[in-house]
């Protein structure tokens, strides 16, 4: 995916639309362990208690061929205000397989 390498948006520190430098923040590392969806916060919302087997065993299991993997990592795109120097990320991140960020250039010549 190919973005610009300067674009005009809103800052949230000065409350107004500024020109950003964009970069590409590298997304390795691990998720968190207490985010949202992890099994330790699924005892605290109480999937884990009580009697029975929570309908885990009641389908018959994957098969290899089933299981499938993505092949592509989220955008991470930090955001430099050009005003105040100060950095913020995107909202959400989209599946891309590669980022390129280039120079914005007009019409091209023959």
């Amino acid at each position: 995916m190919k973005f610009p390498k300067k674009l005009k948006r809103y800052c949230p520190s000065c409350r107004k639309h500024t020109e950003h430098k964009i970069s590409d923040v590298s997304s390795g590392h691990k998720r968190g362990t207490l985010k949202r969806g992890s099994p330790q916060r699924a005892k605290l919302r109480g999937k884990n208690r009580g009697y029975g087997n929570l309908g885990r065993y009641s389908k018959p299991p994957i098969t290899r061929w089933k299981r499938k993997t993505k092949s592509t990592k989220k955008t991470n795109i930090m955001y430099t205000c050009q005003v105040c120097k100060k950095s913020h990320y995107q909202k959400k991140g989209r599946r891309t397989s590669k980022i390129q960020i280039e120079e914005k250039t007009g019409i091209k010549k023959q």
